[in-house]
């Protein structure tokens, strides 16, 4: 099975981090609000896995060369909160659509898909965390 890479958001000021797909992972932790506050060094693996599933589930529904640009050029430098309540929400940085390029693409297409996959991203997070079945 060839491996595929995705891009996990890292703290804004840090380096990107990229997952290879099709690696194993150790069993969830069990989640506690407050360790979410440092996201990245409480969590990273099961980021990395919801940001994965997500980006599979797109791939195998849209367009790949658009939902790797906007895996790779806006999600990049997304930034996932614990809202409470078993939700999260995914913020996305300044003028995200205008981070893409190389993709033809007409604008109402790539906020769809765009707004999507954070959809996406956010429900991964929820049943990584245990929040849904």
């Amino acid at each position: 099975m060839p491996t595929a890479r995705v891009a996990v958001p890292g703290p804004r000021h840090g380096r990107q981090r990229t997952l290879v797909a099709g690696r194993p992972s150790p069993s969830m932790a069990e989640f506690d609000p407050e360790k979410f506050e440092d996201k990245y060094a409480n969590y990273f693996t099961e980021l990395q896995r919801a940001y994965k599933n997500a980006f599979e589930f797109m791939n195998d529904r849209y367009d790949s060369e658009l939902v790797h640009g906007i895996d790779q050029q806006i999600l990049n430098e997304s930034e996932p909160f614990y809202e409470g309540d078993g939700q999260f929400r995914v913020e996305l940085p300044e003028d995200p659509t205008g981070r893409l390029t190389g993709v033809v693409v007409d604008d109402e297409k790539l906020e769809t898909v765009l707004d999507r996959y954070v959809e996406e991203i956010e429900s991964e997070l929820r049943a990584v965390f245990g929040f849904e079945d």
